[in-house]
């Protein structure tokens, strides 16, 4: 019988503590291929099973089954510290660092890595290149090298009893697979290991199944040109979203771009624009990772050159070489940008994007001269403009170490240089595929918030919270306040405090004590006020709750929250939620909370700043709460 053991050690993973190990870098391993001719890419038979397990590793990996109580003598796959543990292994038989222990040493069961002796030094390292846990290149410039180093990582892995598996190694080849990309002395090319798997999948129906696939795509970010741009419109979608066109029956409308009958056409056209949008962001990235083009090997002998796009709401990078007359790709990069970046000029968001490839290429670009194909020649000033203050002087501060040639790229050069260079989009090209997908970022010119309503002859409550916590789990504070208006009057006011709480635990618990104050107020209009942006997105359901214990604070809070049917839920800034902070600090100072008194009800209104951005006007009958712009 075939058994196949899934173990949940979730929670001896959260009492074990993290072991703190230089993982490699895949770009680092996948750097100076160029160099070889031979490759072989080979995999360990056994994976962490190689790995003998200490007495005490024995008892905490035990488990239950209906067969009995079973423990492993080997190290198993599920554990937080495996990965790097195997690391340390692996690094080891390659650079010789440590003796191989003695028969007696092995029985004992002890950690290798605390107990061991160093090696004697002067052996070179095996193959002159760290692996990635169980997946080993091996390259040389010649057959007979390529050989020698076989041998001698076979001979090194001997020594420590790991095994490889002959069936998924590659050996003596020009092209191999390694760590999902196919590797040749040409260049780099994206594998999925099921490139059909992606190309084929339907329009995910839940935000979960969004990011597994956004996810799966970022690991070949370098490869796809503008993915940033293309899957920002994907990014901003919420659960609410998938929600929302599920209750509507609408999800079976949303399909391929290239399903092209009459009554499909008909359904997107009645379809909300923000699902067309990610529809055709959706298609278009599954085109680009099907065909995404050779990266070539960096050269140190050639120039680089980085071409530099700026969007309204992204940026992206190329890095190009030149190739007999002809710019190849070496590493593509971009990304959204955030709020305040939007209103930055054209010129600066190109300063943005040149930042980022030097940042991801630095091992690459570092020391060389670099030119530098931008749409606006203005980008050069920054290096002869002098007295530059706040973020102009920063990035000129940055950009002072590199040896840059600004070039400024009219449309025409443009055009020219999307057909030089093999594989980059035509900028013009780029700009109009935009306007099919264009995400719903725009400069913040006012807040958007509810605009809640009350009856003249009606009274309005709200409930503002806050809560503060030391590091490490040392206590947390949270308080509330409720206020009556239009007079903006202190109807109740209290603090908390609790050991071994987190800052997020205590505003959820600032949250919960409104609620207690309001338990003997009539159910009116409800405003609650609160500066965790965290907590009032997970109320709304725009954000998932995934941490336990605050899962069953928000479930807690949402019961309460139902007996108040009209509620409006306002993320303010602390600023402006003074009152409640000030209850809060003074709670986490003296670890115990209040109960404030009608006496020092003024000190409460004189901290509060709500009412700057919660203003109430007379209209007719009706009295209207409207947000203004912060």
């Amino acid at each position: 019988m075939d058994i196949r053991l899934s173990i949940d050690y979730r929670l001896v993973n959260g009492l074990t503590k993290l072991m703190i190990y230089p993982m490699p870098l895949i770009n680092d391993l996948l750097e100076d291929l160029d160099k070889v001719l031979w490759y072989c890419s080979l995999d360990m038979a056994s994976g962490f099973w190689v790995v003998s397990m200490t007495d005490r590793a024995r008892a905490i990996s035990a488990f239950i089954t209906p067969f009995g109580l079973f423990e492993w003598n080997r190290m198993p796959f599920g554990l937080t510290n495996a990965p790097q543990i195997y690391q340390r292994l692996i690094d080891n038989a390659l650079y010789g660092f440590l003796r191989i222990p003695t028969a007696a040493d092995q029985n004992a069961l002890t950690d290798l890595f605390e107990e061991g002796h160093p090696e004697e030094m002067g052996e070179p390292s095996v193959l002159g290149r760290r692996s990635y846990i169980d997946d080993i290149l091996v390259t040389a410039g010649s057959w007979d090298m390529l050989c020698d180093r076989v041998k001698a990582l076979l001979e090194a892995c001997d020594k420590w009893n790991i095994s490889f598996s002959v069936a998924k190694s590659f050996w003596g080849l020009k092209k191999v697979d390694y760590l999902g990309h196919r590797v040749s002395n040409e260049g780099l090319e994206a594998h999925p290991k099921d490139l059909s798997a992606l190309t084929d999948l339907p329009f995910p129906g839940t935000l979960r199944a969004m990011q597994s696939f956004l996810g799966s795509l970022n690991y070949y970010g370098r490869f796809i040109e503008d993915m940033a741009i293309y899957a920002s419109v994907l990014y901003e979608l919420r659960e609410v979203d998938f929600a929302a066109i599920r209750d509507r029956a609408e999800h079976g409308r949303i399909g391929p771009t290239v399903t092209t009958t009459e009554d499909q056409q008909d359904n997107r056209a009645t379809t909300d624009p923000k699902w067309a949008e990610a529809e055709a962001a959706f298609s278009k990235l599954k085109e680009k990772i099907a065909t995404t083009p050779i990266l070539r090997h960096f050269d140190t002998e050639k120039r680089s050159v980085v071409i530099v796009y700026a969007s309204k709401w992204a940026v992206s990078t190329s890095l190009v070489q030149d190739h007999e007359g002809v710019y190849l790709p070496v590493m593509f990069t971009s990304r959204t940008l955030k709020q305040n970046e939007l209103n930055y000029g054209v010129v600066e968001k190109e300063v943005l994007a040149l930042l980022r490839m030097l940042d991801l290429g630095y091992s690459m670009l570092a020391g060389r001269p670099i030119q530098v194909l931008a749409r606006h020649s203005t980008l050069a000033w920054l290096f002869r403009a002098a007295g530059l203050q706040g973020r102009l002087g920063q990035w000129a501060a940055l950009l002072s170490p590199w040896a840059l040639e600004i070039t400024k790229c009219t449309r025409e050069e443009d055009e020219i240089l999307g057909t030089l260079a093999a594989a980059i989009t035509p900028r013009s090209v780029v700009d109009q595929a935009l306007t099919a997908i264009t995400t719903r970022k725009e400069p913040r010119r006012s807040m958007d918030t509810p605009v809640p309503t009350v009856e003249q002859d009606k009274t309005l409550l709200v409930a503002s919270f806050d809560g503060s916590a030391r590091v490490k789990r040392g206590g947390g504070a949270f308080s509330a306040n409720i206020w009556r208006l239009p007079e903006w009057t202190v109807v109740k006011a209290a603090s908390g405090w609790k050991a071994d709480m987190t800052v997020n635990e205590a505003e959820y618990s600032g949250l919960l004590l409104c609620f207690d104050l309001l338990e003997d107020q009539d159910r009116t209009r409800l405003v609650i006020c609160g500066d965790s942006n965290l907590v009032i997105r997970q109320m709304k359901g725009e954000i998932d709750c995934k941490a336990p214990a605050l899962t069953l604070l928000r479930q807690k809070t949402l019961r309460q929250l139902g007996t108040w049917p009209a509620h409006d839920l306002l993320h303010v800034k602390r600023a402006w939620n003074a009152s409640a902070d000030s209850l809060a600090s003074a709670a986490l100072q003296r670890e115990a909370g209040v109960t404030v008194q009608e006496q020092d009800w003024d000190d409460l209104v004189t901290l509060n700043r709500l009412q700057e951005i919660l203003t109430v006007t007379t209209k007719a009958t009706t009295l209207r709460i409207s947000a203004m712009a912060n």
